[in-house]
Formats: C-alpha cells, sequence, structure tokens
C-alpha cells in the first residue's frame, strides 16, 4: 500500500495516533519505548480475542496474527498477558465516585431544596458520610474515602466539621496519574463503541453521534462550553441515577441470585475545540 495512499483505516489510524504521539513526545516518552507498548498490545490482543474456541493460543498463530518473528512473539507472550492492558481497562467504577453520585442523586443526602446536603463524619442518628460510603461505597472505609475526595477537591470542610460537596462529579482535577488512567480507559471505551459499530456481526450498534462546526466564531465558543457544562451535567446525573438503581453492588440479594449475568456500561460526553486559520480547507 503505498503511503500516498493509505486506505481508509490506515488513515483513521493516523489520525488517532497523532494525538497520542503528541502526547508521547511532550511526557518524553521515546519511539523505542513506544513501539514496545505496540507489540504488547498485540500480543495481548491476539491471545485475548483472537483465540480458536476450544484450542490453546499457539506461538506460530501469534506469529502469523501479529506479523512478528517466533522468538519475539515467544519473548512478549512470557510477560503477563493482562498486565496493564486488559484488567486496568475494564476495571470497576471508583468507589469515591459511587459516593459523590449517591451524594447528588439519593434524597436521603439531600437538603430541602433537592441539592446535596452537608454532612457530618459521623451521626448517631440520621445521614452522615460514613452511612452514605456504608450504602454506596462497597468495601471501602468512609476515613479513606473522605481523604480520596477532599484531596481531588470534591468535598470540603466547614468550621463546624460538616462535609459539602464542592463537585458534582468525581474528577481528579488535582491527580495527574488517575488522568492518565482516565485517558487509557475513557479514549479505550470510545475506540471500542466505534469498533463494535464497524463490525457487520455486532447485533446491535452502540449510541455514538457527535455535532461539529468548522467555522464558529471564538467569542460563542465559551457561551457553548457553559451550556455543554450544564446541560451535559444534567443528562449524565439523570443517566447516572438510573444506572445507579440497577447497580449490583446496591442490590446484593439480586447479585448473590444463581446464573445472574453482569455487564459494564459506559456514557460519556466530550468536548473539543481548536483553532482555524483562514487557509484551512
Amino acid at each position: 500500500m503505498s503511503s500516498q495512499n493509505p486506505d481508509p483505516l490506515e488513515r483513521a489510524l493516523e489520525m488517532l495516533l497523532l494525538p497520542v504521539v503528541r502526547l508521547a513526545l511532550k511526557r518524553g516518552l521515546a519511539f523505542g519505548r513506544f513501539s514496545e507498548m505496540l507489540k504488547r498490545a498485540y500480543v495481548a490482543a491476539a491471545r485475548r480475542d483472537f483465540t480458536v474456541p476450544g484450542r490453546k493460543l499457539s506461538l506460530s498463530r501469534v506469529a502469523v496474527l501479529t506479523g512478528m518473528t517466533r522468538k519475539e512473539a515467544s519473548r512478549l507472550m512470557k510477560d503477563d498477558p493482562d498486565r496493564d492492558l486488559g484488567k486496568r481497562m475494564i476495571r470497576q467504577v471508583n468507589r469515591a465516585a459511587r459516593v459523590v453520585s449517591a451524594w447528588v442523586e439519593d434524597p436521603d443526602y439531600q437538603d430541602v431544596r433537592g441539592a446535596p446536603a452537608s454532612l457530618p463524619f459521623e451521626s448517631g442518628s440520621g445521614p452522615s458520610l460514613s452511612t452514605l460510603v456504608a450504602e454506596y461505597g462497597a468495601d471501602v472505609g468512609a476515613r479513606a474515602v473522605l481523604d480520596e475526595l477532599i484531596r481531588v477537591g470534591a468535598v470540603g470542610e466547614r468550621g463546624d466539621g460538616r462535609l459539602y460537596l464542592i463537585e458534582r462529579a468525581y474528577i481528579p482535577s488535582a491527580d495527574e496519574g488517575q488522568k492518565l488512567d482516565m485517558l487509557g480507559t475513557d479514549v479505550a471505551d470510545l475506540v471500542a463503541s466505534i469498533e463494535h459499530n464497524l463490525d457487520p456481526e455486532s447485533e446491535a450498534p452502540f449510541f455514538q453521534r457527535k455535532v461539529s462546526y468548522d467555522r464558529l466564531p471564538v467569542a460563542y465558543l465559551p457561551l457553548l462550553r457553559e451550556r455543554l457544562s450544564i446541560q451535559g451535567q444534567s443528562l449524565l446525573e439523570e443517566l447516572n441515577a438510573d444506572m445507579a438503581a440497577h447497580d449490583l453492588d446496591t442490590r446484593p440479594d439480586e447479585a448473590s441470585e444463581e446464573g445472574s449475568k453482569q455487564a459494564r456500561a459506559m456514557i460519556g460526553i466530550y468536548y473539543y475545540e481548536e483553532s482555524r486559520n483562514d487557509d484551512d480547507e
């Protein structure tokens, strides 16, 4: 295939890789290291998604699928097949995020206006952060959850010791490591959704929509961002409440039923903007 006339998949992957490589260059990740990561991803995908039913994945099949030599495929197959690539991508929703969502949605933890109430850490009677975490934080301790929420700037403490919600969503704005985790999980989910929709054998397409305009006045963008912040947050909270009502972590009786099947679902909304020159096509 000529580099001057790449096929549609190659063009799409080049566009996908540009921001990834830009981030890698900004953080000093050299090509050699990136290339090794890509090889690991090839082997991990082959092991997870391209096995022949009832047969163990052979070294020869991995080499054929990936185009690698048997020697290189053998070296990579000795690594942990799920190292940071599979299990981290499908990790459970952060317990702190569940607590924030419940604080926003559960009427027991709202004030008379329907807003998230300020809570004591513990209370002999009535709602508290400890009871909130006990209901929605699974097996995580209330103190650990509070420390995390304060650290990321989602919760504040008043002079009387009562705790109040600053952000209506758990966003680790102060933690670069968790932001990079979100890069992996969120982008992987988006790409996997598109890949699912491209598969002719998929029974039903996943919802995937966007709106895009390339000649918007710059002065309009702050208004657009504000509108998205309000309406997008409102939609996510509505969907979150519905998903939380069916979450088996808060319905242990159903979760323990024999034969109960479980699944992970994710809904995301994102926004992007960039400057446009007059001579851009």
